[in-house]
């Protein structure tokens, strides 16, 4: 569990699903993937990092167009996909609030028990499901039959290899497609 922030301090802790804690100054705003001395590596995502970072620049425009939120954000975010991934896993993500640290450079900062990669197809299979569930609303049968078709071609861990090889993840400065 997190201590709370001591003015003069080094920042709080976060203690991670596997037990270990990480001091919030330890995670910079370019870090994707945390090196735990627990042997594993865990995904790390904060606020400020862009939706594209899981999925492409016009599915991210879709999405922020479509779907209306019913929180204080204006439009679909990073906050919103790890939040559904916090509600298929909740014992494997942990989320801190460090928006009283000015010193932080972020907000909201969710770590989880798998690393970056897993996380990443993690988001974008929920990703394909809220399309799925948002197609099968449509009252066009013939766009539903195709999106059926184009589901079961998709393939997620081939997409998100791609994806992530076009991003250069290699570095903390990856940029878009």
């Amino acid at each position: 569990m997190a201590e709370p922030r001591v003015p003069g301090s080094e920042g709080a802790d976060i203690e991670l699903p596997c037990g270990e804690t990480v001091a919030v100054h330890d995670l910079d705003m370019g870090l994707r993937e945390y090196e735990c001395a627990c042997g594993d590596d865990h995904a790390v995502v904060m606020d400020v990092h862009p939706l594209g970072r899981f999925v492409p620049e016009f599915l991210v425009e879709v999405l922020t167009e479509t779907i209306e939120t019913a929180d204080e954000f204006p439009e679909f975010t990073t906050a919103h996909v790890m939040a559904s991934v916090m509600e298929e896993f909740p014992q494997e993500v942990v989320v801190e609030d460090v928006s009283e640290d000015g010193q932080a450079g972020f907000s909201m900062v969710w770590l989880t028990d798998f690393d970056a990669r897993r996380l990443h197809e993690v988001v974008v299979e929920l990703v394909v499901e809220l399309m799925d569930h948002a197609v099968s609303h449509a009252d066009d049968e013939e766009a539903a039959a195709q999106f059926e078709q184009w589901l079961h071609e998709f393939d997620v861990p081939a997409f998100v290899d791609q994806y992530r090889e076009e991003r250069e993840f290699e570095t903390e400065h990856d940029s878009a497609v």
